[in-house]
């Protein structure tokens, strides 16, 4: 089993689509302080044990010089706990574009180095769960050529 398991805040919804759009796509990276609160206090319900260390989520540089931030990388500094950035987003295609099967059966999309994370229990954060394909892809990466002991995810949104 590649992800330990996934646990969001919130379920999709409308107000969380037109939310989500405003956050990511129209560049409001200042809505996420109607979110931290619960988003905060959620993690530390779920993930009571600090003995995990959060890797956000990468864009591609395209797609952050585009949006100015990154929303996953955002999400993880609500939390108090350190953060790590072992991945590396290969591709720049946006995932919300794609149908569930060319998500489940995309190329690899992430790379990291040798033994990046060896050891480590892993915490992903991203801002929405979808077909969980991002962060099965994430996670087997990190489990298999970064050698973490677990990776687990934690996102805002799952629909």
């Amino acid at each position: 089993m590649l992800l330990r398991q996934n646990r969001s805040v919130y379920t999709y919804n409308d107000m969380m689509k037109e939310t989500l759009s405003r956050f990511k796509f129209r560049g409001d990276a200042g809505i996420i302080n109607a979110f931290k609160t619960d988003f905060s206090s959620t993690f530390s319900e779920v993930y009571p044990d600090k003995h995990f260390v959060l890797v956000p989520i990468p864009l591609s540089k395209e797609r952050e010089e585009e949006r100015g931030f990154n929303q996953a990388q955002l999400l993880a500094e609500c939390l108090d706990r350190p953060i790590r950035r072992p991945l590396i987003r290969l591709n720049n295609e946006k995932q919300s574009k794609k149908k569930k099967m060319e998500r489940l059966f995309s190329a690899r999309i992430f790379d990291t180095k040798n033994n990046s994370v060896k050891g480590m229990n892993i915490i992903l954060i991203d801002d929405l769960y979808t077909t969980g394909a991002t962060l099965h892809f994430a996670a087997r990466c990190l489990l298999e050529k970064g050698k973490a002991a677990s990776v687990a995810s934690f996102t805002l949104i799952r629909s």
